[in-house]
């Protein structure tokens, strides 16, 4: 019996042309497998930041309001004024503050989860972590807006315990920006540290099991004490875990706009000032060119991350 016997009769027709030339040609298998999904890509993604691109480089007319499609940059002077440049800040500064606090929060669960939890445990502290994130966006938000109402869980429980002063100087801080803290700069910080915390934290747990054990008993024989040991040994190898997890800790808020809505001050960020300027007051090159300032900052920040070995721990 002769080979091409044993291998059975060729495929006929058409499919069996196909068949044919991708088993000697498998870059074409290849080809056209990822074409399709390149071609998505490409039109609805990129074309819709190019488009998004374009438009900031145009201007509304101020007595008709109309766009002019013509090249400018007066769209991004306007980014500059007192009023809007305090809008960028605002958003990255509370972007800064939430990633460096869920830095600081996420450490010891995932230090936890990394060394100690084992079996089922481990298994718990997933389920922890995750289960948050199955629930509905808009329902944590909305919970924890009653949580931080004045009538809310939480001015009464410090009521009971006879420490609603604590509150009331909380919330006469300049930098609190609100009379109650479900519409002030704290409670829009609440509310993203725990939304973004688990996008913290599996990161940073993922670096952290990456650590040798051997590491930290040999620094601990040479004579150096836990403090010693954290700083020089476990942070600088945890170090491109919180990088990681911070991507999406800073990205998230830079962007976000719904959580300001909700539960925040009257004070716009970045989202809001979109959503406001394409809808209320229509005008587009401006909104275009406030989502352009998030992008930009990734950009650079990610090409920052990427130094540190940030990628290895996603």
């Amino acid at each position: 019996m002769t080979a091409a016997a044993a291998l059975g009769p060729a495929p006929a027709g058409l499919s069996g042309r196909f068949s044919d030339a991708f088993w000697r040609r498998p870059g074409l298998l290849l080809a056209a497998l990822l074409i399709p999904p390149l071609i998505w890509l490409g039109i609805i993604y990129v074309g819709s930041l190019l488009t998004l691109l374009a438009q900031s480089f145009f201007s509304v007319d101020e007595f008709s309001g109309l766009v002019v499609h013509e090249l400018t940059f007066k769209s991004y002077l306007e980014l500059l004024r007192p009023s809007n440049f305090d809008i960028i800040l605002r958003t990255v500064t509370m972007a800064t503050a939430v990633t460096l606090a869920s830095a600081v929060v996420a450490f010891p669960v995932a230090w936890y989860a990394a060394r100690h939890a084992r079996g089922r445990w481990k298994a718990l502290f997933y389920l922890g972590v995750m289960l948050p994130l199955w629930s509905s966006y808009l329902v944590k938000i909305y919970a924890w807006k009653l949580i931080l109402a004045k009538e809310g869980i939480l001015t009464w429980l410090l009521d009971v315990a006879h420490l609603g002063f604590l509150l009331e100087a909380v919330l006469a801080l300049p930098v609190v920006g609100g009379t109650s803290l479900s519409v002030s700069y704290l409670g829009t910080f609440l509310v993203f540290l725990y939304v973004w915390l688990p996008f913290m934290i599996l990161p940073m747990q993922a670096a952290l099991e990456r650590v040798p054990g051997n590491l930290v008993e040999a620094s601990g024989d040479l004579g150096a004490d836990p403090r010693a040991t954290f700083r020089h040994v476990i942070l600088p190898l945890a170090f491109p875990g919180a990088v990681a997890g911070s991507i999406f800790t800073f990205s998230l808020t830079l962007g976000d706009y719904i959580i300001p809505q909700i539960v925040g001050s009257s004070r716009l960020f970045i989202g809001q000032a979109v959503y406001a300027q394409q809808g209320t007051a229509g005008n587009l090159p401006l909104a275009a060119a406030f989502s352009v300032v998030p992008v930009v900052i990734m950009m650079v920040y990610l090409s920052l991350a990427r130094r540190t070995g940030a990628f290895d721990a996603l």
